[in-house]
């Protein structure tokens, strides 16, 4: 597919947690799709919004290590950690192509994503240099008509799984069982350190 040692996708959330609709839908990209390795980036907390129900960044990436360490090609990244506010994804782009440049990264986004590339900054710059692989989601949106064939952009047949972690939160916070929703030492760790209650 390219000259590149190695292909990484890149899964950028808050990861708020994170939960089992990550991991299926990153696992699935790493196994099935034109990547070798799936990376979860996590957003940090804006130090201009903090938000109460934002986890701060460490224990985000803790769940996101513990999500993942049983998976061999999932891996946590908190690259932005360090990066100046606010984080732009072509700007992360541009750091880990300098850090690593013999890897190909690829930008793993829904199709609502794909709908609204043309209003994200530098978004000629991401679609010129990196590969985009879509995933379907129920509600669909107009995708730009260019993008449709588009050589950079990879439509990826994964799995739909429609678990929110505002949902997740929620359900927490009123003492609901929702250990399915999530990988189990996840849940552990939400549990011990009494997060969302």
């Amino acid at each position: 597919m390219t000259n590149k040692i190695k292909n990484i996708g890149l899964f950028f959330g808050t990861f708020n947690p994170i939960h089992s609709g990550h991991l299926i839908m990153g696992n699935h990209i790493a196994e099935f799709g034109p990547v070798d390795e799936v990376w979860f980036v996590i957003t940090p907390q804006s130090p201009f919004k903090q938000k109460t129900s934002m986890l701060e960044n460490h224990h985000r990436y803790e769940l996101v290590y513990q999500a993942t360490e049983n998976y061999p090609h999932l891996k946590p990244s908190k690259i932005e950690f360090d990066m100046p506010m606010p984080n732009y994804t072509s700007k992360t782009l541009g750091v880990l192509s300098e850090k690593y440049p013999d890897y190909q990264f690829h930008l793993i986004m829904g199709e609502d994503n794909l709908a609204s590339l043309k209003k994200w900054k530098n978004w000629e710059y991401i679609l010129e240099q990196h590969h985009l692989i879509v995933c379907p989601r129920i509600q669909h949106k107009k995708i730009p008509e260019d993008f449709l064939n588009h050589p950079k952009i990879k439509f990826v047949d994964s799995p739909i799984v429609e678990i929110s972690s505002s949902f997740i939160r929620k359900a927490v916070k009123d003492n609901k069982d929702i250990r399915t929703l999530l990988p189990e030492n996840v849940w552990q760790y939400i549990d011990e350190m009494n997060f969302y209650k």
